[in-house]
């Protein structure tokens, strides 16, 4: 579900609301009750639910995969030169 950032114009409440995209846009700010609430522009946010794939294939933190690096070169005079 979209999540969406809202303002009062008249009273400079700010909201983020988890709306249906069929659902109607709120116009009423909770705060002041003044109908000048309106949906920001912004960058999309979004929810996901229930048990598909994120859940069950990205959700969990897996180990990293390590990988081995060579051991540096030495010139024989202690020092990693190579």
């Amino acid at each position: 579900m979209p999540i969406y950032d809202y303002q009062c114009s008249s009273c400079g409440h700010k909201a983020e609301l988890m709306r249906k995209v069929s659902e109607a846009v709120s116009t009423t700010c909770p705060q002041c009750g003044q109908a000048s609430f309106e949906k920001q522009v912004s960058a999309p946010n979004f929810q996901l639910n229930g048990t598909g794939w994120y859940a069950s294939d990205f959700k969990g933190s897996s180990p990293a995969k390590k990988t081995e690096e060579a051991a540096p070169a030495s010139c024989g005079t202690g020092c990693a030169c190579h």
